[in-house]
């Protein structure tokens, strides 16, 4: 078995992939690592360019775009490796990025994901967006990290650089344990993008497992590859996803109460941002919470499944805290005035 599998979701990422994999290939390669590029369906030309790189083991051809979610579950079911890598196509690694995530993995059999410090890639002494030093989840299932809290964005000053459990791992960059991703499923295809990877760490919470953040492995994410990050689709999949992950994996005594604070929550927000100029807002979450309920059903069995894999309660996982009343009305704006 081959042991760490680095696999780059591709969909018409020509200019990410000519920018960047080469840097990949660099500073990833060993006699124990390769590295896979699966591809959503692109017409762009950018899976037959990068089938003419000899630093490349294979490319996964999927027939569509089937989203971050459905892409990685199909490629990864055609991969055999102890260690997957889940590396987004727009992210600079650096030199010496991947030991650090092995070793830990290896040292650690417990833990079932982990990531390393994400900076910005145009603001490099800054954290980047989406990951940062560390994801966590508040009870409202609001998330944040250690170096950004909602869009406040700390510059990395060494704060973040010990090695902690978290509860989430970013998509961005992630490794995973195979074993952990098939007993928990993967990721959930109905996700399509976005948030898969926080409701896949719950899982993991859920079976046993721990989540660690490995600070002395960095990479810089230029972010919004795919989707821009102040799109109406990309506000769409976070607002629906935030409660396709509440409605499965909360405990039944806090479902209901939650749901319907975070319902609330999302319609003050909207009238937040429709303040600021965000484009589509209300169109975005008026039909995110439509779709929502439209998926009930289907989200019923979800949570059927999702209690085969407890071992237990994971409400000692959630931070009984509102990170919005934190931010927002206490002026905690920074991870580390927040006490935890």
């Amino acid at each position: 078995m081959l042991k760490t599998a680095i696999v780059i979701l591709n969909w018409n990422g020509m200019d990410w992939l000519q920018k960047f994999l080469e840097t990949t290939i660099k500073h990833s390669i060993s006699s124990d690592t390769r590295i896979y590029i699966a591809d959503n369906g692109s017409t762009d030309g950018s899976q037959e360019w990068a089938a003419g790189n000899p630093g490349i083991t294979e490319i996964i051809q999927l027939e569509k775009n089937y989203g971050f979610a459905g892409g990685y579950n199909r490629a990864l079911s055609r991969i055999d490796a102890r260690y997957f890598v889940l590396l987004n196509s727009d992210v600079e690694v650096t030199e010496g990025w991947l030991g650090p995530l092995v070793e830990y993995m290896d040292n650690n059999p417990e833990t079932a994901a982990c990531q390393p410090k994400i900076k910005s890639y145009h603001k490099r002494d800054y954290f980047e967006y989406a990951g940062a030093a560390g994801g966590y989840i508040d009870r409202f299932g609001y998330t944040f990290c250690r170096g950004r809290i909602f869009d406040r964005i700390e510059k990395d000053e060494g704060q973040y650089d010990t090695t902690t459990d978290i509860f989430w791992a970013s998509g961005a960059c992630m490794m995973v344990r195979s074993d952990a991703w098939k007993k928990c499923g993967g990721f959930d295809d109905d996700f399509f993008a976005h948030m898969e990877e926080i409701d896949l760490c719950w899982r993991f919470h859920l079976a046993g497992y721990s989540v660690a953040c490995v600070p002395e492995s960095v990479i810089y994410h230029v972010g919004g590859g795919s989707l821009p990050y102040n799109s109406e689709r990309k506000t769409y999949l976070n607002f629906r996803n935030n409660l396709f992950l509440l409605y499965k994996n909360l405990p039944e005594n806090r479902l209901g109460k939650i749901i319907f604070q975070r319902k609330i929550l999302d319609g003050l927000a909207a009238v937040m941002l429709l303040f600021k100029g965000v484009p589509g807002i209300l169109k975005a979450v008026r039909n995110a919470h439509r779709d929502f309920n439209k998926s009930i059903d289907s989200l019923r069995v979800k949570r059927e499944t999702v209690k085969t894999l407890s071992i237990g309660n994971c409400d000692d996982c959630l931070l009984n805290i509102s990170i919005v009343c934190r931010f927002y009305l206490r002026g905690q704006k920074l991870f580390s005035k927040l006490g935890l």
